[in-house]
């Protein structure tokens, strides 16, 4: 991967338009190659959109979306709907993917620590198994851009660290972009670049030590960041990924 380049996606004053009603109004971010960055926001707030406009599911009314030329872009959704009397192991719900050997498969599983399960019912996966295995699917092809809906969607505290820091491990060893949707910026500040907080339009943006304390987040979330401790995010060899601070977690719903 070329570390030179320019970024691998770059969005340009983008707006979108349902039914005469404003979703997003004049949203511009980028993402280059080994940077995470994390969309952050209340119930409604577009993300859901903006993120289908970057993989190119949805077209923008308006604005222009950038995307390097032959770019490989990984998708983890928030969750997937498999049929319990679908004969189907975990191993072979990857190979679904097009292109994708068993070879592929046995290093995506290994990669997220789940080789044990490969011949394992997929529908026997508890929902941080499941999680691990979504993103086993996302890194298969060597994506060049990880996009990541709501990555720890119904784990638990310490399951979620273990989903963020693994995500860390795999951009900072491919070297790989990563747009990421979440509810919550204390949980994943550790392995974020930068925060882009979206109300149809970007309210603040900047490192998490910035957005935590902007007086836009705590409006548009509610609550301010107290007692948390602020991890300074550097990339390194061997860097450990680690969170530090206190549960304010809860289950949310995304747009």
């Amino acid at each position: 991967m070329d570390s030179n380049a320019g970024p691998l996606i770059k969005l340009n004053n983008v707006s979108k338009i349902y039914h005469k009603s404003p979703v997003l109004e004049d949203v511009s971010f980028s993402v280059n190659r080994g940077e995470t960055v994390t969309l952050i926001g209340p119930n409604g707030a577009g993300k859901s959109t903006l993120m289908k406009i970057s993989l190119g599911i949805l077209d923008a009314t308006s604005g222009e979306i950038e995307r390097e030329n032959d770019i490989t872009i990984g998708y983890m959704p928030q969750k997937v709907m498999i049929d319990e009397v679908l004969p189907l192991s975990v191993k072979d719900f990857l190979y679904l993917r097009p292109r994708t050997s068993y070879d592929d498969v046995a290093k995506a599983l290994e990669t997220v620590s789940l080789s044990r399960m490969a011949d394992q019912p997929v529908q026997s996966a508890s929902g941080g198994e499941m999680q691990r295995i979504l993103l086993a699917r996302a890194i298969l092809g060597e994506a060049d851009l990880l996009v990541l809906d709501e990555p720890v969607q119904g784990i638990d505290i310490m399951g979620q660290q273990e989903i963020y820091g693994l995500i860390a491990k795999i951009r900072d060893k491919t070297g790989c972009g990563v747009l990421m949707i979440s509810h919550d910026l204390h949980l994943v500040m550790a392995s974020t670049d930068q925060v882009l907080c979206l109300n149809r339009h970007i309210c603040c943006r900047g490192t998490p030590e910035f957005v935590k304390d902007n007086p836009e987040y705590h409006a548009l979330m509610g609550r301010p960041m107290e007692g948390i401790a602020i991890y300074n995010h550097h990339h390194s060899e061997g860097h450990d990924h680690k969170y530090h601070g206190h549960d304010h977690s809860k289950d949310q719903q995304d747009d």
